[in-house]
C-alpha cells in the first residue's frame, strides 16, 4: 500500500510542480528552479515506490467511489504498471535539468511559465494512465495527458508552423480518442464494468473488436504508420526536452494501451499477431525510410521515433503469435524483446533529442545543410550524439543491440514450431528487422557526418560553441543509462519477465532461462568490445602523439582549396537510398529551371514529403474545405427549419427502423 500512496503523491507533485513559478516575476528563473526542484522531488517519490512494488513483488490495488457517476477511482501498481513507470519518471526529471539553460525563464518571459506548467502535468498524466484501472479514469489521464502535451509542444505559439503542427497533434489524438470512448463503451457492455480486469465474460467476436479499436485508437497516440500523421510535426517544433519526453515517453502510452488491452482479452487469434507484424514491418521500413530523406534534424529523429514504435510492435505482433500457439519461449522473447526496447528508446531517443537542442542552441537552425565541421567546435556534443546513435542503430556494446537481439532470437526460435500448424510466414520478421537496421545505420552515418564532420556549411556553424554543462549533464545521465543496460542487460530481465507473466493468461508463467543465459553472454561479449575499444583507442593516441608530423599536405584529390560545396550534403547522402525506397517515400523533386543565354540562378532540391499527411490527409481537408460552406445554407437561423430537420430525421429512422 506504501508504494501506492508514494505513486499517488508523486503524481500530485509533478502536475503541481509548474505553478509555483506563477509566484516569482516574469523575469525570474527563481520559479523556474522551484519548478524544476518540485519535478525531481515528484519523480525521486514515484520512483522509490516502484522500487518497493518491485522488490514486494505484489499487485496492488486501491479502489475508492467517487463523486461521478460511472466507474471509480480504480489504481493498481503491478510489473507491467512499474515498466512504464520507470521512464515516466526518469526522463522529465531530466529534461527540467535540461531545461534551466535551454528553455530558461529569463530569455523566455512570454512562455516559460506555460511551459513549465504544461511540461509538469503532462508528467503526472502520463503516470496517472499507467496506474488508472479504471476506464473512466483511464479516458480522464488520457485527456489530461494530450492537452498539456499540446500546450507544452506550442510554447512558441506566435510561430505559424508551430501553431499548425499543435493543431494536426490535437486533431489526430481526438479521433484516436473517439475510438478509445468506443473501445470503452463496448467493454462496459459486455462486461458490466468500467473496470479493466480480466473478464471470462467476452465474446470472441467482441475480443476481435475491441483489439481492433485498441490499435487504432492507441495507434494515434503511438505513432504507427498511418496514424503518425501529427507526430513529425509537433516532434520538431516543440522545444527539445519536451520533444525527449513526447517521443521518449508519451508515444510508449500508446503501446501500454495496446499491450495492457491484448492482456485483458481472453481470446486471442492468429490473425491479431500477424496483422501487428505487418504494421509493425510498414512502421519500421517507411519510418526509417522517410527519416534517411529529411534535411531537418527533429523531423529525422520523428521519422526515427515511428520506426522504433515499428519493431515495438514487431516484438508485441511475435508475443500474441506465441500465445496463440502456445508457445511460452516465444511469447518471452517477444514481448522480453517489445519491453525492453520502450526502455531503450526512451533513453537513446531522449538523449539525440536533447543533443539536437544542444545543436540548434549552438548554430540556430535544424536544417542539417546548415551545419558541419561541429565535431571540433562541440566535442562532448558529438560524442553524446556517436554514442546515442550507435544504441538506436543496435549495435554493441550499448542497449539496443539487447533488445533487438530477443526479438531476432524469438523469430528464429518460431521456426522449430511445425509449419504445416502454424503461421509460417511469422519469421518474416526478423527480415523486416534486418532491413531496418542498415537503413537505420545509414541514417546516423549520414546525420553525424552531415552535422559533426567536413567543413562548416554556414556562418552560425563556423561560430557555434560547445554546450554548457547544466546541457551536457542530462545527456551523460541517458547515456549512461544506454551504456548500463547494454552491459548488464540481466539487471533488468526479472522485472519485465514479471510484466510478461502479469500479460499472459492466469496460471501461466514464462520461463527466462534461455533470455538469461542470452544476455549473460551478452555482457560478456560487451565488456569485451568494450575494453577493445578502450584499448585501441589508447594505443592510437599513443602512436598520435608520439609520430613525428609529416610536412606532406592531405590528399585532396586534385582540389587546391576545398569548399563546404565539393563535400556531400544531407541529401546527397542520403538519396541512393531514398530512390530505392521511392515506392514508400514518394520524394518530390524540384529540377532547376534553365533557359534563355543567360539564365537566372536556380538549383536541384529534393524533398520527401509525409506520404499519408501531405499527400492524402491535407488535400482532402482541402476539398472539405472548399466544398462543406456549401452546407451552410441549411443553416439560416430559423427555428421552424430545424423543426422540420428534426421530422424528416425522425421519419428516416423510423423507417430504418422497421
Amino acid at each position: 500500500m506504501i508504494s501506492i500512496v508514494l505513486v499517488l503523491c508523486s503524481i500530485i507533485i509533478l502536475c503541481m510542480s509548474g505553478f509555483p513559478a506563477y509566484l516569482f516575476a516574469i523575469h525570474s528563473t527563481k520559479g523556474q528552479v522551484v519548478s524544476s526542484a518540485l519535478m525531481l522531488i515528484g519523480a525521486g517519490i514515484g520512483i522509490s515506490g516502484v522500487i518497493l512494488s518491485i522488490q514486494s513483488g505484489v499487485i496492488v490495488y486501491y479502489n475508492h467511489e467517487w463523486f461521478l457517476p460511472w466507474g471509480s477511482f480504480r489504481i493498481c501498481i503491478d510489473p507491467l504498471s512499474c515498466v512504464f513507470l520507470l521512464p515516466v519518471f526518469i526522463v522529465p526529471s531530466v529534461g527540467t535539468l535540461y531545461s534551466l539553460s535551454y528553455w530558461s525563464q529569463r530569455l523566455h518571459p512570454e512562455n516559460g511559465k506555460r511551459l513549465g506548467a504544461f511540461y509538469g502535468l503532462l508528467a503526472g498524466g502520463m503516470a496517472l494512465v499507467v496506474v488508472a484501472q479504471d476506464a473512466a479514469l483511464f479516458i480522464i489521464a488520457w485527456e489530461i495527458m494530450a492537452l498539456a502535451a499540446f500546450f507544452a509542444s506550442t510554447a512558441e505559439d506566435h510561430n505559424q508552423q508551430v501553431r499548425q503542427a499543435g493543431w494536426v497533434y490535437i486533431v489526430a489524438t481526438h479521433i484516436g480518442t473517439l475510438c478509445l470512448f468506443a473501445m470503452f463503451a463496448l467493454w462496459k457492455s459486455s462486461t458490466g464494468s468500467f473496470a479493466l480486469v480480466n473478464s471470462p465474460f467476452l465474446s470472441r467476436h467482441g475480443c476481435d473488436v475491441l483489439f481492433v479499436l485498441a490499435v487504432i485508437g492507441f495507434g494515434f497516440k503511438a505513432g504507427i504508420i498511418p496514424f503518425h500523421v501529427w507526430l513529425p510535426g509537433a516532434h520538431a517544433n516543440a522545444p527539445s526536452h519536451v520533444s525527449a519526453v513526447m517521443s521518449g515517453v508519451m508515444l510508449k502510452m500508446g503501446v501500454y494501451g495496446i499491450i495492457r488491452m491484448t492482456s485483458l482479452l481472453p481470446h486471442v487469434q492468429l490473425w491479431w499477431g500477424g496483422s501487428l507484424l505487418v504494421v509493425g514491418a510498414i512502421t519500421g521500413i517507411a519510418g526509417i525510410a522517410i527519416a534517411i530523406g529529411q534535411q531537418d534534424i527533429k523531423r529525422m529523429l520523428a521519422y526515427s521515433s515511428i520506426e522504433n514504435i515499428g519493431i515495438i510492435m514487431l516484438g508485441l505482433g511475435l508475443a500474441l503469435t506465441g500465445r496463440y500457439y502456445g508457445r511460452n519461449d516465444i511469447v518471452m522473447l517477444g514481448l522480453c524483446g517489445s519491453l525492453l526496447h520502450v526502455w531503450n528508446h526512451s533513453l537513446f531517443k531522449s538523449l539525440l533529442f536533447l543533443n539536437a537542442g544542444a545543436i540548434i542552441h549552438a548554430v540556430h537552425t535544424r536544417d542539417l545543410e546548415q551545419m558541419g565541421g561541429l565535431g571540433k567546435r562541440m566535442p562532448k556534443t558529438a560524442f553524446l550524439f556517436l554514442v546515442g546513435a550507435i544504441a538506436i542503430c543496435a549495435l554493441p556494446p550499448l542497449n539496443g543491440f539487447v533488445s533487438e537481439w530477443l526479438m531476432y532470437t524469438g523469430f528464429f526460435n518460431y521456426l522449430q514450431v511445425d509449419t504445416e500448424k502454424t503461421f509460417s510466414t511469422v519469421p518474416l520478421g526478423a527480415v523486416a528487422l534486418a532491413t531496418i537496421g542498415p537503413m537505420a545505420i545509414a541514417c546516423f552515418v549520414k546525420a553525424f557526418g552531415t552535422i559533426f564532420l567536413g567543413n562548416c556549411r554556414s556562418e552560425n556553424a563556423s561560430q557555434a560553441h560547445e554546450a554548457d554543462g547544466s546541457l551536457i549533464l542530462p545527456m551523460v545521465v541517458l547515456a549512461a543509462g544506454c551504456l548500463f543496460i547494454g552491459l548488464i542487460p540481466v539487471l533488468s530481465l526479472d522485472l519485465i519477465v514479471s510484466a510478461v507473466n502479469v500479460w499472459t493468461p492466469q496460471n501461466t508463467l514464462v520461463s527466462s532461462v534461455n533470455a538469461a543465459e542470452s544476455l549473460q553472454w551478452i555482457s560478456y561479449l560487451g565488456s569485451g568490445l568494450l575494453m577493445l575499444i578502450g584499448f585501441t583507442a589508447v594505443v592510437f593516441r599513443k602512436k598520435l602523439f608520439t609520430k613525428k608530423e609529416s610536412a606532406l599536405g592531405t590528399w585532396d584529390c586534385g582540389y587546391a582549396l576545398p569548399t563546404s560545396r565539393m563535400q556531400y550534403s544531407s541529401s546527397s547522402f542520403g538519396d541512393t537510398i531514398v530512390k530505392l525506397f521511392r515506392w514508400i517515400v514518394v520524394p518530390s523533386d524540384h529540377d532547376p529551371k534553365i533557359s534563355g543565354l543567360f539564365p537566372r540562378k536556380s538549383a536541384f532540391k529534393s524533398v520527401v514529403p509525409d506520404v499519408i499527411l501531405d499527400r492524402l490527409v491535407v488535400p482532402v481537408f482541402k476539398l472539405a474545405g472548399y466544398y462543406l460552406p456549401m452546407v451552410r445554407v441549411f443553416q439560416r437561423g430559423q427555428v421552424h427549419l430545424y423543426v422540420l430537420y428534426i421530422l424528416v430525421t425522425v421519419i428516416v429512422l423510423l423507417i430504418i427502423g422497421r
